[in-house]
């Protein structure tokens, strides 16, 4: 059960309250968060996949005690998946019941009870402006990028106004709006008019020093001198010309595989065997085979070593 907590009121309890959960962050993204939690305004994240943007939204979840609202983003999402729906079968079922029992002459009343909250719908936009024990929920709308613009212009009114208008019951509007995460993986521009609305981050991948604590906080089994290699080795093959980059999340994948092989550190043949584990395309893994893999491997231990 979440306990609920007090919004941080200062950069540092940001800082603290996203490590408590085993988030390491920089200072630049807890300060623009702890602007997003006093000021109530959405928080946008653009970066490449796997760099812990949704995790953000998980953490202040279990940071502050708040219940965690996600709506899963894709192409062709609509109001009935995100907003809400009529429950029809409900309103067949009633309309025939009524004419059973003789009372559909009284059509007004018959719509008024239709198209009430009885047989609403309520789907992950609408749940976040109900209230919520506990405080206003975190609701992640996550890989944005991926619907239309017509649906980014709809969320004008939820992120503008904590308010959603269905057309049978009116205006709903949140008494305390919820605490809004969006992340992109930039698939492709987000609207001006929904990123005036919001504070905005760019989530990079982390330097050497910073992924070595988050892989030491999520992968703690991992022995310390692979753990330095296996941080080393990815920061020198993001380097490289590939398709799709590792991420933060591929790191911790590919330290969790080589503790289950019994690793303690990486030779040629481990990392060749277990790329599968860190790259996710084809093309990439075939052109950090061979000789390629040594080179790789031989600046990662130098690193590690420094």
């Amino acid at each position: 059960m979440l306990t609920p907590s007090r919004i941080p009121t200062s950069i540092d309890a940001t800082l603290s309250l996203l490590q408590a959960q085993g988030y390491v962050a920089d200072r630049a993204l807890a300060t623009v968060l702890f602007l997003a939690l006093r000021m109530k305004r959405p928080l946008l994240l653009e970066g490449e996949a796997g760099t812990g943007k949704t995790e953000i939204a998980k953490v202040l979840s279990m940071g502050l005690g708040r219940r965690l609202i996600r709506l899963q983003c894709y192409e062709g999402l609509d109001l009935a998946s995100a907003v809400y729906e009529w429950n029809y079968a409900g309103q067949m079922m009633a309309i025939r019941l009524a004419e059973a029992g003789g009372v559909a002459g009284d059509r007004e009343r018959l719509e008024s009870d239709l198209f009430s909250e009885r047989y609403l719908v309520k789907r992950p936009l609408l749940q976040a402006l109900e209230p919520q024990e506990g405080g206003a929920p975190i609701l992640l709308i996550d890989e944005l990028d991926r619907t239309d613009e017509a649906f980014e212009a709809f969320l004008l009114e939820v992120l503008a106004d904590a308010q959603v208008t269905i057309p049978e019951l009116g205006t709903i509007k949140a008494a305390e709006p919820p605490i809004v995460i969006l992340t992109s993986n930039r698939t492709r521009e987000i609207h001006d008019a929904l990123k005036r609305r919001c504070l905005y981050h760019w989530v990079g991948y982390p330097d050497a020093a910073r992924e070595l604590a988050i892989l030491k906080s999520r992968a703690p089994q991992a022995p310390a001198k692979l753990a330095k290699q296996v941080v080393a080795f990815v920061q020198a093959i993001r380097k490289e010309e590939l398709f799709k980059a590792p991420g933060v999340a591929e790191t911790l994948d590919w330290a969790s595989a080589l503790v289950e092989l019994d690793a303690v550190a990486l030779d040629p043949a481990i990392v060749s065997d277990t790329l599968g584990a860190l790259l996710k395309y084809q093309d990439d893994i075939q052109a950090m085979q061979g000789s390629k893999v040594g080179e790789l491997l031989d600046q990662a231990k130098q690193a590690a070593r420094g």
